[in-house]
């Protein structure tokens, strides 16, 4: 038989292993698109995004309203010295049909 000590092969991990990106972080790949995005928007518009995107909302007002729908903040709120104030408007109204058969 063999005398020599079995050798273990431990497999060492950087210490920061597994633990990913920082929660909000977008990865590269996201970064570099936007930037694409952005410089074709601005290269379209002659240098100028916002007059890119106002020709975008007049021609493609369905897309570009979907895209609104992303950007705007999902919860509206103001502040504490100005909070939103909400009023509530219940009204009742009795319609009668017209006398057709008249």
């Amino acid at each position: 038989m063999n005398d020599e000590p079995t050798k273990v092969v431990v497999n060492r991990k950087p210490p920061r292993a597994g633990m990913g990106r920082p929660k909000g972080s977008p990865n590269k790949t996201t970064a570099l698109l936007k930037d694409a995005i952005i410089q074709a928007a601005e290269k379209a518009g002659g240098g100028n995004i916002v007059e890119y995107l106002t020709q975008q909302a007049r021609l493609n007002p369905g897309p570009f309203m979907s895209l609104l729908g992303k950007v705007l903040p999902m919860q509206i709120s103001g502040d504490e010295e100005n909070p939103l104030k909400m009023i509530h408007t219940i009204e009742r109204r009795i319609v009668r049909p017209r006398d057709r058969d008249r």
